[in-house]
């Protein structure tokens, strides 16, 4: 097996340097640049011209110049230089600079970076491939093309039977990480040879094992060049860990991949923040990133928790770049402003009560949240400094003041109307829980010893009342009732939640109908209660009325429906059904297979930053006592409640967007179009616009997965492939191990569908529901994350206040100013795109090279074309008149799922990858 870190008997070889003095000019003719070392694997074999350098726009797998045509050695060397470009910092302290120019002089006499070439052939005299060694060298590096990247080089005399370079092993002498963009290699016949890296590489004292880049070449298991095998299986096995290292809790520098449960949410050593393990038979739920913290005192299987500042540990290279890192710590700090400085929270005027009126909410857009005086402006000025310091600050003595969310920005009335509540359920930030109302009567499959009788109290009269003289069974044939149902997901949490301080919420389900116009309206909202043994039947059901306190009391119910919507968004839809469902095909990408695999180089750019923003959100977000505990209505049962919604209807088959909408009714086979489906309203934004996102999608991966399985059993046969697929369903999703559900590995069709529903998820679904939350929850009546009054009844103590005060008993009963610019700020947060930013279909200069194949780069410049006239349909559709749920008087037009975006909360763009 060929040893990771620097071997001795590779420097012996004599087809590598035939003498000292050799080896000694090659570090003289380096010792003018920065030192690196570097260790590259030489390779025999054809090479391919496939993609344009930023250094002279040529690439290639690039063959010797002198080698023979059987591999063997015709006494000539050739002359390669590599290219070293590595990331450089932007910012950084005195004492850093210092240190640096220490190590610029051990780098000058070959002490900082050593590079070793390795080939795809066999060395006899080792039995590992070819390779060739030597130090990264310089003073100062050269300037490059690109702003943030200094380049530095080593210099090879290659014996010409080395063949094509396969892999180069980076062994880092320095004391500290540097970030390797890419390594070029010069001297070939065909034009440079590129290994992209994008990887942090830790120094030696970290961890003695050199790093291994291969180059940008595509294989399959099988066919792995034989002087790389080795190195193809150490590299994966270094993501895996192993031996006592496995189980010790992990460092910064690591980049070991495993699972674990959510078992640090809470902390058992205080009692106030006990929460259960989520993800276990009782409880089941995706797996996380496994960080190896110690248990806690109370419960062994309890992780300990790590609190702010301190990071959560992910793998090194899934961490925030430097760009990104400034974006989110200015968003950041608006969502935890109220955390970091108790002092500024407790003498604002306003902090904790109830808004009075809406010109109260108005002024959070038109004057900020002040500072109060001048010693709270000194807390925060000596808490921030530079960029961040100017992307917080408004202007003035203001911390916070917020842009008008899209949805009043137009018509600041829109949200109290009918049409505008059914609307947003087509074309809102959580347009996914809507369905074709299918039978009637409406029954609950809860058990009706502990929930009550199963029959909804929503009749047949009652909704004829409201369906313009049309029959129920008629209006149910034509397809024109739905349902937003969130009965038997809420009914067994809300006795619970309702015990919560200021905390008062219903199991709601809401009937919608669409009239001939094509507008959608709510007709009818049932609000639950747990039952009790006076009302075991403790529903009731609002429609709008045609009297002011009816009105009112319609405005409540939508209110209350608004907050389960809200909650169900957030905790099922965003957080489960992306975020968390994400987290274990990254991690089985990074264990099981290769970085030379296809189907990794296919995956990698959308796994971008996942890792760390769910480590985050583990640590502020979900967990115990945090902001969604504190500001959503399922408080400290909220993740208890995500793991039920996960037990209860998450199957990986139905999370592609065709058969989600069939699922739901809101679809119908249909083989005549691309996606295989026709809407039954056309008039549905997030579903037209999303069928186009993952009909591109499905079209690039069908034709990438052709191109490189074309044997009938090469899908089986791929071992890397198929352990990838085992552990993403048998330890990713553990606790759904052995459902039937599970889509075979055995077809390119299979693996086609596999990819795109991934690809799907990590993109276009997740970019439908998560840029839209300032947009739409930016303003707080039109989506409260949670109710503190239950809707007054005549014989209640409330209803004369809210007989006498409507407006005031409304405002009383959504969260409190705190709460309220509390969320607003975590959404503004989530709702922005940061500058560094990749969006589907796209290749920033960094990644140009992530493939040699130059029918790939035909298959994606063909899908980026795709969605480029993505982006004009979509246009085209927010101008047409016909289409209501995204054209109007002060209607936003639906722009979540148009392809490109600027940085900012502009409410568009698809990134490739949760990243926010």
């Amino acid at each position: 097996m060929f040893a990771v870190k620097s071997n001795p008997l590779l420097l012996r070889s004599p087809s590598v340097f035939s003498d000292k003095r050799q080896r000694r000019r090659i570090i003289s003719r380096s010792s003018g640049w920065r030192s690196v070392q570097v260790q590259a694997v030489i390779s025999g074999g054809d090479s391919k011209t496939t993609t344009s350098s930023p250094v002279d726009n040529k690439v290639s797998n690039g063959s010797l110049q002198s080698s023979s045509s059987d591999g063997r050695s015709d006494g000539g060397t050739i002359e390669v230089k590599a290219v070293v470009m590595i990331r450089k910092k932007m910012k950084g302290s005195v004492v850093e600079e210092v240190e640096d120019q220490l190590e610029y002089f051990f780098n000058g006499v070959g002490q900082g970076i050593q590079i070793q070439l390795v080939s795809e052939l066999i060395d006899p005299a080792t039995n590992n491939g070819k390779s060739v060694e030597s130090y990264v060298g310089g003073w100062l590096p050269k300037p490059s093309n690109i702003p943030y990247v200094v380049e530095y080089s080593a210099d090879f005399t290659v014996p010409s039977d080395f063949g094509s370079p396969a892999a180069i092993l980076i062994t880092n002498l320095r004391s500290k990480e540097f970030h390797l963009s890419e390594i070029l290699l010069h001297g070939f016949t065909g034009g440079p040879v590129f290994f992209p890296a994008n990887t942090w590489i830790h120094s030696r004292n970290d961890n003695p094992q050199s790093r291994i880049i291969f180059k940008n070449q595509a294989y399959l298991p099988s066919q792995t060049p034989p002087g790389i095998k080795d190195l193809r299986r150490e590299d994966l096995l270094s993501t895996r860990g192993s031996g006592a290292a496995q189980e010790q809790e992990r460092k910064p520098h690591d980049r070991i991949y495993d699972y674990a449960p959510y078992n640090e949410l809470g902390n058992p050593d205080k009692e106030e923040l006990v929460r259960p393990v989520i993800g276990d038979l009782e409880r089941p739920y995706p797996r996380r990133c496994r960080t190896g913290r110690p248990p806690t005192r109370s419960d062994p299987r309890c992780e300990t928790r790590i609190e702010k500042p301190h990071p959560v540990y992910v793998p090194r290279d899934e961490t925030f770049e430097e760009i990104k890192q400034d974006a989110f710590a200015a968003g950041r700090l608006k969502a935890v402003f109220h955390n970091l400085i108790p002092k500024l929270a407790a003498t604002m005027s306003n902090s904790d009560i109830p808004f009075k009126c809406f010109s109260e909410i108005d002024k959070l857009y038109i004057d900020g949240v002040s500072l109060g005086d001048e010693e709270n402006k000194g807390i925060i000025e000596n808490l921030l400094v530079g960029k961040v310091m100017k992307q917080v600050f408004n202007s003035g003595e203001r911390l916070l003041k917020y842009d008008i969310p899209a949805i009043v920005k137009g018509d600041r009335f829109a949200w109290l109307r009918d049409n505008e509540f059914a609307r947003q359920a087509l074309a809102g930030v959580n347009p996914v829980n809507i369905e074709l109302l299918k039978e009637f009567p409406i029954r609950s499959k809860l058990d009706p010893t502990i929930y009550g009788p199963p029959e909804s109290a929503i009749t047949k009269e009652l909704l004829e009342q409201e369906l313009g003289g049309i029959s129920l069974e008629k209006a149910i044939e034509e397809k024109r009732l739905f349902i937003i149902d969130y009965h038997d997901m809420l009914l067994p949490f809300i006795k619970k939640m309702n015990s919560l301080p200021e905390r008062k919420a219903y199991a709601s389900r809401t009937i919608l109908f669409i009239t001939k116009a094509g507008v959608l309206r709510p007709i009818a909202i049932e609000l639950s209660l747990p039952p009790t043994l006076t009302s075991p039947q403790n529903k009731k059901v609002y429609t709008q009325g045609h009297d002011a306190t009816a009105h009112w009391i319609w405005k409540l119910a939508k209110a209350h429906v608004s907050s389960n919507d809200a909650g169900i968004h957030q905790l099922v839809n965003h957080w489960l059904r992306t975020h968390a469902c994400m987290e274990p095909y990254i991690i089985a990408t990074h264990r099981q297979l290769s970085s030379m695999h296809p189907i990794y180089k296919l995956l990698h750019p959308h796994t971008r930053y996942t890792m760390e923003i769910n480590a985050l959100a583990r640590q502020s977000l979900i967990n115990g006592g945090g902001i969604i505990e504190a500001s959503f209505s399922p408080g400290k049962y909220a993740l208890e409640l995500s793991s039920a919604a996960y037990k209860s209807m998450w199957r990986f088959d139905l999370e592609s967007l065709p058969a989600d909408l069939i699922r739901r009714g809101m679809a119908v086979d249909d083989p005549s179009t691309p996606c295989g489906v026709k809407l039954v309203i056309d008039d549905y934004p997030y579903a037209a616009d999303g069928l186009l996102i993952w009909s591109a999608i499905q079209e690039w991966v069908e034709s990438y997965v052709k191109h490189f399985y074309s044997e009938s059993n090469s899908i089986a046969s791929d071992v890397e492939l198929q352990e990838w697929w085992s552990e993403i369903k048998c330890k990713g999703h553990a606790d759904k191990r052995n459902e039937p559900w599970w889509p075979k590995l055995d077809t390119k069709e299979d693996l086609s569908f596999i990819l795109t529903t991934i690809i799907w998820v990590a993109s276009g679904q997740h970019a439908a529901i998560n840029f839209g939350q300032y947009p739409f929850g930016g303003y707080v009546p039109n989506r409260p994350t949670l109710m503190r009054k239950l809707i007054p009844q005549e014989n209640d103590s409330d209803y004369e206040k809210f007989i006498k005060n409507p407006q005031l008993f409304f405002l009383s009963s959504l969260p409190t100013q705190l709460q309220a610019t509390k969320v607003m700020a975590v959404q503004d947060t989530l709702s922005t795109h940061s500058p560094d930013e990749e969006y589907l279909g796209q290749v920033t200069h960094l990644h140009n090279h992530w493939i040699n194949d130059q029918e790939v780069l035909k298959l994606f410049s063909k899908f980026s074309a795709r969605l480029e006239e993505i982006e004009e349909i979509i246009n085209a559709r927010n101008k047409d008149p016909s289409l209501k749920s995204r054209t109007g008087a002060g209607v936003p037009p639906y722009e979540l799922l148009l392809p490109l975006s600027g940085p900012g909360a502009t409410g568009r763009g698809v990134p490739n990858s949760i990243s926010i």
